[in-house]
């Protein structure tokens, strides 16, 4: 297709699909990301911990529910994200979110009360619902369809290897300095030099998506967003596919963010240790999907997800079945090696069963799905811990996960993954049920 500059562009800033011809903006939204893993990061090991030994919560329910405030309200930031994006531009929706995460470190330093750490992690959600939507939908935008497995792998490699690098580096810092406020100092970091790099740096991306749509047949109805909100959760197959397995694979992580640290920790396990397993899972996670990304633009989406579910299961059951760290060691790497193969093809399979002219919405729709994981794998992970213990919850979220790969296994068809077959419009009509 011609590539011509939009009207109202300036003539030295053609618009072009490509990451070859986006490098400098994607390489920006990259580093970006990278702040926003890191503020994830900071909680990973030492928040459990801070309400274990220093808030004194006998009741791992209450413990988790950080991560349930965290959970929801990302879910929700999610779903908004894609229409506020739509209307207000990708740039103004990842600043707001830098706004809303810049107190979150604060906060956490000076909590006199648990009930301060919960708020914290409601604001966090805000951030991440809406910087990390922000960064991936961008990223999407710059490259076209033939790179979406490419993009979506390098951005979620690099915001999971600073999830990775941080839980270690928060380990390392709270087993000599204690639990606060050292390890919480680089939240700080990470959360101004994100808002300056958004506000100073960063460029609205939806030109590229008005020349994407060019090159599509055309949409004969505006879609409202209730029927996109339920051809993403049940009405196409792939979509519910991956919604149900996005919603599963969050749900065994928010598990592992509470329940893993307080389950090494009753074993005798110490911080540093500990902050090594947190790191590891994460950052195999992140690693990985340069790999799993290009992978899925070649060898298709379904398989890396129906395998990639079932080896995180085996992970689980590894982790919940064994008390020795050499066994936890290798129940992380797999967790983050199959999460790997999962992350990026869900959402490289959400882009491809979705129009270029209601994408963004699509995608929130399934992040909303996909981040609620987080509060109810928290919430039933800890409901089962204190009544069966930490083994029985990690062991009967590993079953689960396993279940939601053979749902993907029976439901979801692939796609071929050049511009013709990607993308042509769907209406509500259209649309089997899975």
């Amino acid at each position: 297709m011609p590539d011509k500059p939009h009207s109202g562009e300036r003539p030295e800033r053609r618009v072009q699909l490509g990451l070859k011809e986006n490098w400098p903006q994607f390489a920006l939204l990259v580093l970006v990301n990278a702040f926003v893993g890191g503020m994830v990061g900071i909680e990973r090991t030492v928040v459990p911990l801070i309400g274990a030994e220093e808030f004194h919560l006998a009741s791992t329910t209450l413990i988790t529910s950080f991560i349930v405030s965290f959970g929801v309200v990302k879910a929700f930031a999610n779903l908004v994200s894609g229409q506020l994006a739509d209307v207000w531009g990708r740039k103004r929706v990842l600043v707001l979110g830098w706004l809303f995460g810049l107190p979150v470190p604060f906060m956490i330093i000076w909590a006199p009360s648990w009930e301060w750490i919960v708020a914290a992690n409601a604001l966090l959600g805000i951030n991440q619902g809406l910087a990390w939507s922000m960064t991936v939908i961008m990223k999407v935008d710059l490259v076209g369809p033939k790179s979406r497995g490419l993009a979506v792998g390098l951005n979620e490699f690099v915001g999971y290897l600073a999830v990775g690098v941080t839980a270690f580096l928060t380990g390392y810092l709270a087993s000599r300095y204690g639990l606060r406020p050292v390890p919480i100092y680089l939240g700080i970091g990470y959360a101004t030099l994100g808002l300056l790099f958004s506000v100073l740096l960063i460029r609205d991306t939806r030109d590229h998506v008005r020349l994407e749509t060019a090159g599509h047949p055309r949409q004969e109805a505006t879609i409202r967003f209730s029927e996109i909100f339920v051809l993403t959760s049940f009405r196409n197959r792939n979509l519910f596919a991956a919604s149900q397995a996005g919603l599963v694979n969050n749900l065994n992580d928010g598990m592992s963010w509470g329940i893993f640290p307080l389950f090494f920790s009753s074993l005798g396990l110490g911080v540093e240790r500990i902050g090594i397993l947190k790191a590891l899972y994460p950052a195999s996670w992140g690693l990985l999907q340069v790999a799993t990304g290009p992978l899925s633009d070649r060898w298709g989406r379904k398989g890396l997800i129906v395998w990639g579910m079932w080896v995180q299961a085996v992970g689980l059951i590894v982790t919940g079945s064994t008390s020795h760290f050499g066994w936890w060691i290798l129940g992380s790497l797999l967790l983050g090696i199959g999460t790997a193969m999962v992350y990026p093809s869900l959402i490289a399979a959400v882009s491809d069963a979705s129009h270029p002219s209601w994408r963004a919405r699509s995608l929130s729709v399934y992040r909303f799905w996909r981040d609620l994981g987080y509060a109810i794998g928290a919430l039933s992970a800890g409901l089962i811990a204190d009544f069966f213990g930490f083994s029985a919850a990690i062991l009967a979220i590993g079953g689960l996960t396993f279940i939601s790969g053979l749902i993907v296994a029976a439901v979801m068809r692939e796609v071929r993954t050049d511009s013709a077959a990607i993308a042509a419009p769907i209406a509500p009509g259209q649309c089997a049920a899975p």
